[in-house]
């Protein structure tokens, strides 16, 4: 979508402004030609209250940042948040009651949260992945190719690595990898899931896809999987070195979002990997 002297830009609000993924998400914007930033949302008692939200770029975005959920959203068509679980299902309620639509980043829900946000997808639409990138999608259908043809015979094994400061784990990403994995194979991922290993453990079960978790420094985000089988072994991995990929990919989000009215999407509706 390119946006011309007859097509208004559309109307962006960013939960979490003031915060590392915030800050990308406001500088793809201010970059972008057919988006604006309408609003920007911090939590209350934020030393960033108030400021400009661009101002970090030296720029002048017309967005202060606030906490009021209802004057911020009632400024915007979409928004996108990259928050925490709890957060987000707040910032949808409100979403859902004002007919804005939402990009979905956080991780880490529960089953039930989860249920939640199908049943908001009712009111508006709404996209939730745990990746935004591109590349990580596309690598999510490389591996959905990947599990069918080797179906029996491989081990599998996902390890990721992130920032220390992340506090989810296995991160979002690791676990649709096996979810994209289990289902390509027809089985479900809680069925053959090992997240833990420790002490005397046997050997390893077959049919089991394990998890491997690495947190340290400001790794922005690594994910492998390994396919090990009777002399060879293929890995498929992804590496990102900035989260600037995540923004871009919430961007294609907002302009796919722009064509529904309601339910509930992912990333391969918005890349066309559903086929």
């Amino acid at each position: 979508m390119t946006a011309t002297s007859s097509t208004p830009r559309l109307r962006i609000a960013v939960a979490g402004a003031s915060g590392r993924m915030g800050r990308m998400l406001v500088e793809a914007i201010q970059n972008s030609k057919d988006c604006m930033l309408s609003a920007a949302l911090d939590l209350p008692g934020s030393p960033a209250l108030g400021t400009d939200a661009a101002a970090f770029l030296g720029q002048n975005s017309g967005a202060l940042i606030e906490s009021d959920l209802h004057s911020a959203l009632s400024k915007a068509d979409f928004l996108i948040d990259f928050t925490r679980p709890e957060g987000t299902l707040e910032h949808l309620a409100v979403c859902a009651e004002l007919g804005v639509k939402v990009v979905i980043g956080t991780t880490g829900f529960s089953d039930a949260q989860k249920a939640q946000i199908a049943a908001y997808a009712q009111k508006t639409a709404i996209m939730l992945a745990p990746n935004m990138s591109v590349g990580v999608n596309v690598t999510l259908k490389l591996l959905e190719m990947a599990a069918k043809a080797l179906d029996t015979g491989y081990d599998i094994e996902i390890v990721e690595a992130h920032h220390k400061h992340k506090v989810d784990a296995p991160s979002g990403t690791a676990i649709k990898m096996g979810e994209v994995i289990a289902e390509a194979q027809g089985t479900k991922l809680e069925d053959r899931a090992v997240y833990e290993r420790f002490g005397h453990t046997g050997e390893r079960k077959e049919n089991t896809i394990g998890f491997a978790t690495v947190r340290g420094g400001d790794i922005v985000g690594d994910h492998t999987v390994l396919f090990a089988g009777t002399g060879e072994r293929i890995e498929i991995t992804h590496k990102s070195s900035s989260r600037a990929t995540y923004a871009e990919g919430s961007l294609r989000a907002v302009r796919f979002l722009a064509t529904q009215a309601q339910g509930q999407f992912d990333m391969f509706d918005v890349l066309n990997l559903r086929a």
